[in-house]
C-alpha cells in the first residue's frame, strides 16, 4: 500500500469498470515534466512506502531541474521483466540456485518467486546450418531442439516450478517483437489498480517497447534477477534529451536510413545515461513500426531509453496487433487522465535539444564494425576501400597494413586484391575477393518488425526475378523473422516464391545472424576466404556488427535495410557502388540498377494495406505459451527445486553462494594485484563475454571435449549460458580481443606473471594460477567499457576469474552496473588521463587503498592507486549510488537480495 503523502489515491471509471490510480497532478512541476519522467513520477507515488521511497524523492521528482547533472536517487520498481533464452537461462539458474541457498540459511524457499510479471521468449539458439531450400526452418529447428534440449527442459520446469514466470517456446519470434506485438501492456492492471506498463530486460534492446510508450531498458541478469524479487533498480533522476522530428522522409528512404541517421547523431551527441525523448508536430506522422525500429536502436547510440509518448498512433497499433477493445479504452483514458497522451502544442521542458529533419535523411548502411559508423550508400564502395586496411595485412615489416588511398589505382581496380577461384558444391566455378558478400541476412527484430521495409524487400526481391537476378553463388542468404505474422503476409501478398528465388528461405524465427548464430559458411567459401586470408563481409538488417560477432570466418560487417541486405547478395560484392553500378544482367545482357528494382512508397503503402490484418496477430498469439508438438513433449523434472544432473554441460549450479554467511564478511583494500588483460577502446561486452561459437582449441572447447561433447555439437557460447564452467573458460575469449600485455596475439591471452619469464598463457589457465597463488586482478581499459548487448556474463566470468577491479576511462551504463552487482569495483581513471599517459603497461604489481571506507556506510569518491614502477593516482570510484554501495558492501545483488529475504522471513 502507497503512504500517499500526497493524497494522489483515486478513482479512473472507464466504460464499465472502475480503477484506482495515482493522480500526477497532485504533485507540485508534475506538468512540465518529459513524459519519460512522468512515468517514473507516477511509479513512485504508487511505491511510497516512508523507506526506500519517500515524499521527499517524490518532491525531487517533481521539482526536477532540467539542467543539473543527476544527482537524487530514486528507486524505480518495474511493473515485468522480459528475457530471451541467452541470458534468461543463467536468470532461472540463479533462481533455482537461490531456493536452494535460503533454505540453507533457514529460509522459506519459496519466497524465491517473481513478485511481478516475467516472461522469457526462446529466440537466441537457431542458428541458419541450413538455407535456401524450403524446409530450412523445419531442418533448422529440429536441429535447434536436438543441441539446446537440457536447456529448453530447464526452462520448462522454470515454466512449471514458478508462479508469474512464462515462456514463449521456439520457433515463434524474437523477444522484442513479442513484446511489442502481444506482451506489451502498455497500460498494466493489477490487484484493481492502473499504472503505466513498465520493464527491464534481460537484452539490452529492451528499449524497442519504447516505441509504444512504454518505458523501459535493458539490465543485467543479475539486476533483473532483483527485479523479478522485488527489488527496486536504484537509478539517479536522469538528464532527458528532447528529440524534436520534423518533416517526411524523401522517396526510396527508409526507417532503417532514418534509425542510422538519428544513432550518428545522439552518438556525436552524447547521450550515455540520459533517458531520450521524442516530441514535436513531427512525431504524429512516425508510424509505430518505425518507432519501434528507433526505440530499439537506444543502445547503439547509448541512452537507457528512447521512448515516444502514447498518441492516436499507438491506439491504432495497439489494436492492429489485437489488444481488445476494454485494453484500448484504458489505455487511451488513463493517458489523457494522467497528461501522458501526447500533445504537439506542449512542450516539456528538457534537459538538451537536439532536431532532425527527416526530409534530409539520405539511404545509409553502417560499418564495419560498429552501429554507431554510419555510411552514406553513396560512399560505401570508398568508404569500405579506405577501411580495408584495417582489416588485411600487405606484407609490410611493421606489420602494420598499408594500403592506398582510395582514390590511388592499384591493379585494376584501385585497391590491393586478392582474387580468389571456388568450386561451388554444383562444381560451377567463380572467384571472390576481398570485399565479397558472403553472408546476407534479414534477421533481427529491429526491422523484421516493421512491415514496410519488408514488404519493400520482398517486392525488391520480385522485381530482380523479374529482371533475371538472384543471389551469387557465394552468398549465404537467410531470412529470419520475429514473428510468424511477417510469413502470414508475406504469403497473403504471394511474395514468398520471390523471396525463395533470390535464396531468402524462411530459416527460423529468431535472432540468427545479429547474436552471431550465422551457421558456416559453405565449405568451399570458408576454406577460400581463410587460405587466402580475404577480408569479406556480411550485411544484416540487424542491430549489432561487432567484431567476431557475426562470423568467425568474415572480418567486416555492415548494417542495412532488408532491401538493401537483398541488393548486395545481388551484388555479391560491397567493393561496388550499388547506387551507380550494376548488381547485374538480365537475360538478355543488359544491366540492371538499383534503380530498376526498388519499389515506390506507394507500392509498398499498398501492400502493406492489403496483405495485414488484425485477425493474423490473433490467431498467431492466441496460445503463445503452449508450443509446439517438440515443446510439449519434453520430459522435465517436478518440484520446487531443480534436480542438477552432474553430467550436465548445459545447466550446472553455480558457485555464488558456497559458504555464504548471514553476515556479509568487511570490504577490504585490494594488495598485490596484477593485470589480467590490459585493453583499448570500445571493448564490448561481446569482447569480454562472447556469444557466438566455440573454438575447438579454446579452454572452453577443450572442456567439452573432456566431458565427452563432440566438435559438431560445441553449440555457442551463449547456448551454454547455464554453465558457469564454460563461460569462466570462455570469458575474454572473442577471437578478435587484443590483449595489450600480450602483444601479437588474438584471442584469449595473456601473459602470465605467476611462472618465470612471464610466458603468453590462455587467460583463463592464468586465471587458475592466479587464484592458486592468491592474486587478486585487475583490468585496464580505455572508453566506453562494456559497451554492447546488456551481457550478464561479462561481469560472472570477470569475477569468477578473480577479477577484484576494473580501471577504465569511461564505462557503458548497464556493464559497470553489473560489475558492481558481482562485486567488482568498477573505478575511472582521472579526467583527461589513461593507461598510456600514465605510462602504465601491464606489468606492474597493483594496491589500492580506500576502498574500505564503504565499511563505514560512505562511499569513496576516489582511491589511491599505487604500483610497485612508483606510478600512483586517485582513481573515480564508479559505485554511482546507495543503493549500489549496499550490493558492494554484501559481495553482489544476488547476495545483498538473498539476505534480504532471509531476515524479512
Amino acid at each position: 500500500m502507497s503512504a500517499n503523502s500526497f493524497d494522489a489515491r483515486s478513482t479512473l471509471n472507464v466504460g464499465d469498470e472502475s480503477y484506482e490510480i495515482f493522480r500526477l497532478d497532485k504533485v507540485e512541476g508534475s506538468k512540465r515534466l518529459p513524459y519519460s519522467l512522468k512515468v517514473l513520477l507516477e511509479n513512485l507515488l504508487r511505491t511510497e512506502d516512508g523507506a526506500n521511497i519517500t515524499a521527499d524523492h517524490i518532491r525531487a521528482l517533481g521539482g526536477w531541474d532540467a539542467k543539473a547533472e543527476p544527482s537524487e536517487e530514486i528507486q524505480f520498481t518495474p511493473a515485468r521483466v522480459i528475457m530471451q533464452d541467452f541470458t534468461g537461462v543463467p536468470c532461472v539458474v540463479d533462481l533455482a540456485t537461490m531456493r536452494e541457498a535460503v533454505k540453507a540459511l533457514g529460509g522459506d524457499a519459496s519466497r524465491i518467486n517473481p513478485l511481478a510479471p516475467a516472461e522469457l521468449v526462446i529466440d537466441h539458439s537457431v542458428i541458419a546450418d541450413v538455407f535456401n531450400r524450403p524446409d530450412a526452418f523445419e531442418i533448422n529447428t529440429d536441429i535447434e531442439y536436438g543441441r539446446n534440449k537440457e536447456r529448453y527442459q530447464f526452462l520448462r520446469w522454470g515454466q512449471t516450478a514458478f508462479d508469474e514466470f512464462k515462456v514463449v517456446p521456439p520457433g515463434t519470434g524474437i523477444v522484442h517483437q513479442v513484446n511489442i506485438e502481444h506482451l506489451a501492456r502498455t497500460i498494466m492492471v493489477r490487484n484493481g489498480q492502473a499504472y503505466p506498463d513498465t520493464c527491464v530486460g534481460t537484452d539490452s534492446h529492451t528499449t524497442m517497447v519504447n516505441g509504444l510508450g512504454v518505458l523501459g531498458w535493458g539490465v543485467g541478469g543479475i539486476e533483473a534477477e532483483a527485479a523479478m524479487l522485488g527489488q527496486p533498480v536504484s537509478m539517479l533522476i536522469p538528464r532527458v534529451v528532447g528529440f524534436k522530428l520534423s518533416g517526411k522522409a524523401q522517396p526510396g528512404v527508409t526507417a532503417t536510413d532514418v534509425v542510422l541517421t538519428i544513432t550518428d547523431m545522439l552518438r556525436k551527441h552524447g547521450v550515455v545515461g540520459k533517458f531520450v525523448e521524442f516530441y514535436g508536430e513531427g512525431v504524429g506522422a512516425v508510424p509505430l513500426a518505425n518507432r519501434a525500429t528507433i526505440g530499439n536502436m537506444s543502445p547503439e547510440f547509448g541512452s537507457t531509453c528512447a521512448i515516444f509518448p502514447i498518441d492516436a498512433e499507438t491506439i491504432t497499433y495497439l489494436r492492429l496487433t489485437g489488444r481488445d477493445d476494454k485494453q484500448l479504452a484504458l489505455v487511451e483514458a488513463y493517458a489523457k487522465a494522467q497528461g501522458l497522451w501526447h500533445d504537439p502544442s506542449h512542450e516539456p521542458e528538457y534537459s538538451e535539444y537536439i532536431e532532425l529533419d527527416v526530409s534530409t535523411v539520405v539511404p545509409s548502411i553502417s560499418g564495419p564494425k560498429r552501429p554507431q559508423d554510419r555510411v552514406v550508400l553513396a560512399e560505401a564502395k570508398t568508404r569500405f576501400r579506405d577501411a580495408l586496411s584495417d582489416y588485411v595485412t600487405n606484407g609490410d615489416e611493421s606489420g602494420k597494413e598499408s594500403f592506398p588511398a582510395s582514390d590511388a589505382p592499384t591493379g585494376s581496380n584501385g585497391r590491393v586484391h586478392n582474387p580468389t577461384k571456388v568450386v561451388g558444391a554444383d562444381g560451377v566455378e567463380y572467384e571472390i575477393d576481398h570485399g565479397a558478400v558472403v553472408i546476407a541476412s534479414i534477421t533481427s527484430c529491429t526491422n523484421t518488425s516493421n512491415p514496410s521495409v519488408m514488404l519493400g524487400a520482398a517486392l525488391l526481391a520480385k522485381k530482380a526475378v523479374e529482371k533475371g537476378l538472384t543471389r551469387k553463388p557465394w552468398v549465404k542468404t537467410t531470412l529470419a523473422p520475429g514473428s510468424k505474422v511477417v510469413m502470414d503476409y508475406y504469403e497473403k501478398a504471394g511474395l514468398i516464391p520471390y523471396l525463395e528465388k533470390v535464396g531468402f528461405s524462411l530459416v527460423g524465427y529468431g535472432c540468427v545472424t545479429c547474436i552471431g548464430n550465422s551457421g558456416p559458411l559453405p565449405e568451399e567459401v570458408s576454406k577460400a576466404v581463410n587460405d587466402a586470408d580475404l577480408a569479406v563481409v556480411s550485411v544484416l538488417s540487424g542491430n549489432r556488427n561487432f567484431e567476431g560477432r557475426i562470423n568467425p570466418d568474415v572480418k567486416m560487417n555492415y548494417l542495412a535495410s532488408p532491401p538493401l541486405v537483398i541488393a548486395y547478395a545481388l551484388a555479391g560484392s560491397m567493393d561496388i557502388d550499388i547506387t551507380t553500378e550494376p548488381l547485374g544482367v538480365d537475360p538478355e545482357g543488359k544491366p540492371v540498377y538499383l534503380a530498376d528494382i526498388w519499389p515506390s512508397d506507394e507500392e509498398i503503402a499498398e501492400v502493406v494495406a492489403s496483405s495485414i490484418d488484425q485477425d493474423m496477430f490473433i490467431d498467431r498469439y492466441a496460445d503463445v505459451f503452449a508450443g509446439d508438438s517438440r515443446w510439449q513433449s519434453l520430459e522435465i523434472p517436478t518440484g520446487a527445486t531443480f534436480e542438477w544432473d552432474p553430467q550436465s554441460t548445459y545447466v550446472r549450479k553455480p558457485p555464488y553462494f558456497e559458504g555464504m554467511q548471514m553476515q556479509p564478511a568487511p570490504v577490504v583494500d585490494i594488495a598485490g594485484a596484477r593485470v589480467l588483460a590490459k585493453l583499448g577502446d570500445s571493448v564490448t561486452t561481446d569482447h569480454i563475454s562472447p556469444a557466438g561459437s566455440i573454438k575447438g582449441d579454446s579452454p572452453a572447447g577443450k572442456y567439452l571435449a573432456e566431458n565427452g561433447v563432440e566438435r559438431k555439437d560445441f553449440n555457442s557460447y551463449g547456448s551454454r549460458r547455464g554453465n558457469h564452467e564454460v563461460m569462466i573458460r570462455g570469458t575474454f575469449a572473442n577471437i578478435r580481443l587484443r590483449n595489450q600485455i600480450a602483444p601479437g596475439t588474438e584471442g584469449g591471452f595473456t601473459r602470465d606473471f605467476t611462472q618465470a619469464d612471464a610466458p603468453v598463457s590462455t587467460i583463463y589457465d592464468a586465471s587458475v594460477n592466479y587464484q592458486a597463488a592468491g592474486v587478486p586482478l585487475v583490468v585496464l581499459a580505455g572508453k566506453e567499457y562494456g559497451s554492447g548487448s546488456s551481457r550478464d556474463w561479462a561481469a560472472k566470468g570477470t569475477s569468477l576469474l578473480g577479477v577484484r577491479a576494473v580501471i577504465a576511462e569511461s564505462y557503458e551504463r548497464i556493464h559497470r552496473s553489473n560489475l558492481i552487482g558481482m562485486g567488482v569495483i568498477p573505478l575511472q581513471f582521472p579526467a583527461g588521463q589513461s593507461a598510456a599517459s600514465l605510462g602504465l603497461t601491464g606489468e606492474e604489481t597493483f594496491a589500492f587503498e580506500g576502498i574500505a571506507e564503504l565499511n563505514e556506510g560512505r562511499t569513496p569518491k576516489t582511491v589511491k592507486v599505487t604500483t610497485d614502477t612508483g606510478v600512483a593516482f586517485d582513481a573515480v570510484v564508479r559505485i554511482d549510488t546507495p543503493g549500489e554501495a549496499d550490493y558492494y558492501r554484501n559481495g553482489g545483488i544476488m547476495q545483498y537480495v538473498l539476505r534480504s529475504l532471509v531476515n524479512k522471513g
